[in-house]
């Protein structure tokens, strides 16, 4: 019989030998990292799936400032208690995501976000948006009051933004200012955007409006593109009614055309330091280079930005033999070809009105 002993060492002599072979020790000890490293990496993935707080329902805002690392991210997320364990957090944001840069801003985030989502969300840049509306037939200051509104800047800052002469040079304005081609509309900034970059983009959108073809229909129109948005300005502050742009731009048209002075309130109102609403006779007999009761022609730039359908207006006006306009109290106007019947609407329409109050 043979003895266990013997059996030992007849099977695994090299036991006997208190050594084992070299190769097999590697894949031994190959096989223990293996699985050690595996377990980690799963770990290292549930981590990754697992959000802080599954029932948290508040969102925080996380501030990321420029330069900012993957370790000061970490803190700040550990501290608002929107992740466990930062130093894991580091680990999964180096590994499961590679080498990515976070983007500074601002951050929506929560607990109940899993770590992935939210290193997702700070490496594509998803930042908190802020939305500012700007109206049709705004000017500088009440863009920049809009934008101070939305938290973004200071009206001082943007409107010293869209007065920077060397600004308008660069987008190609043939003025001073960027009046008239802040395009009215709804745009969403981000809160790292400075002032001139939110002029920019309400310029870039003017020009992404104003195609070659409506260039082209300017020339033929024997205008510029900076008197066609001037134009333009003009009849946007004169009615709010879409279907009398046309008309309003064919009165316009027609007394340029005579070389009659345009006589708009609006221009007169904007050449007014401080106008306190009560335009006056005195305000029309004014000597300012906008006052079109008194200069013949365009003023020298738009005061206002035209939205889509005034510049629309102003390419194509309506064909009328119309000269003159007057309110009629209801937000629309009545238009008269000569004289005598634009005096009859006043009459009618503005005196009349007066004696009855």
């Amino acid at each position: 019989m043979t003895s266990a002993r013997h059996l030992t060492v007849h099977v695994y002599p090299w036991l006997k030998a208190g050594q084992m072979p070299a190769p097999k020790r590697i894949l031994i000890l190959v096989v223990i990292l293996a699985v050690a490293g595996a377990g980690a990496w799963f770990g290292l993935l549930r981590y990754g799936a697992t959000p802080a707080d599954p029932g948290a329902r508040n969102e925080q805002v996380l501030v990321v400032a420029p330069g900012m690392g993957i370790n000061a991210v970490a803190t700040l997320l550990h501290r608002a208690g929107i992740i466990h364990h930062p130093d894991l957090f580091r680990l999964f944001a180096r590994t499961a995501r590679g080498r990515h840069v976070i983007k500074a801003g601002e951050y929506r985030v929560s607990a109940a976000m899993p770590p992935s989502d939210i290193l997702d969300r700070l490496f594509s840049g998803d930042v908190v948006l802020y939305r500012v509306t700007i109206p049709e037939g705004f000017a500088i200051d009440q863009i920049a009051g809009a934008v101070a509104q939305a938290g973004l800047a200071t009206s001082e800052a943007f409107a010293a933004a869209a007065r920077d002469s060397g600004l308008a040079k660069e987008m190609g304005i043939p003025a001073d200012t960027l009046e008239g081609y802040l395009f009215p509309e709804t745009y969403y900034f981000p809160a790292t955007a400075t002032p001139r970059k939110m002029a920019t983009a309400m310029v870039d959108r003017f020009n992404a409006v104003f195609t070659d073809e409506w260039k082209t229909r300017a020339t033929q129109q024997g205008f510029s593109v900076h008197q066609i948005v001037t134009l333009a300005s003009i009849i946007e502050k004169e009615t709010a009614h879409p279907d009398e742009r046309p008309v309003i731009a064919s009165v316009f048209h027609n007394r340029l055309a005579k070389r009659m002075r345009l006589e708009s309130d609006p221009t007169v109102i904007y050449g007014i330091p401080d106008f306190d609403g009560n335009i006056t006779r005195a305000h029309l007999r004014q000597e300012t280079p906008y006052n079109t009761y008194r200069i013949r022609g365009l003023p020298p730039g738009p005061i206002a930005s035209p939205g889509k359908e005034s510049l629309y207006a102003a390419l194509f006006p309506a064909q009328t033999g119309y000269l003159y306009f007057v309110a009629k109290n209801d937000g629309t106007h009545h238009f008269s070809a000569t004289l005598a019947e634009h005096n009859r609407a006043v009459q009618t329409y503005q005196l009349g009105r007066r004696r009855k109050k």
